[in-house]
């Protein structure tokens, strides 16, 4: 369920990025920053425990950073 969640968080993303470029960093951070906060609560558990419970969290960050990303840079190769 979290997986179709953190797809359509890209999508909307990457076409807000590409539609608004400037106003798609402020849900773009407030995203990252929500993930931030899901890996570090499972990185607080002991041991390699802990970087498995923070892992998809820190893949879903990379994720919506590539996806806000992508939309800016396409948007910026457009002809007009």
């Amino acid at each position: 369920m979290m997986v179709v969640g953190i797809v359509a968080v890209c999508v909307v993303l990457a076409v807000l990025a590409f539609l608004v470029p400037r106003l798609s960093r402020h849900p773009e951070r407030g995203t990252q920053r929500t993930l931030g906060a899901g890996s570090r609560a499972g990185g607080k558990a002991p041991g390699i425990l802990g970087r498995i419970l923070s892992k998809p969290f820190r893949s879903s960050s990379n994720a919506v950073s590539r996806s806000g990303s992508a939309g800016r840079r396409t948007r910026g190769r457009m002809p007009f």
